[in-house]
């Protein structure tokens, strides 16, 4: 479990950082990336989408600080 959380973790900052770059200067780095195979590039939209489901139904057993309540 615990390599799926870091892999997990891995594809939510790269969402997170596509966001950012998207948002302040129009740039897509997941599409600059893999850009040339659609198909690999909503797979990774995906992934990305389902960690962030994973960490949100999991956050509570990993976080240290939300696990001291």
């Amino acid at each position: 479990m615990k390599y799926l959380h870091m892999v997990s973790f891995l594809l939510v900052v790269v969402g997170a950082l596509n966001w950012g770059l998207v948002g302040l200067f129009g740039f897509n780095l997941v599409n600059a990336v893999v850009g040339s195979v659609p198909l690999l590039e909503q797979l990774v939209y995906v992934l990305v989408g389902a960690s962030a489901v994973f960490h949100l139904v999991t956050h509570m057993e990993y976080c240290k600080y939300c696990a001291k309540k």
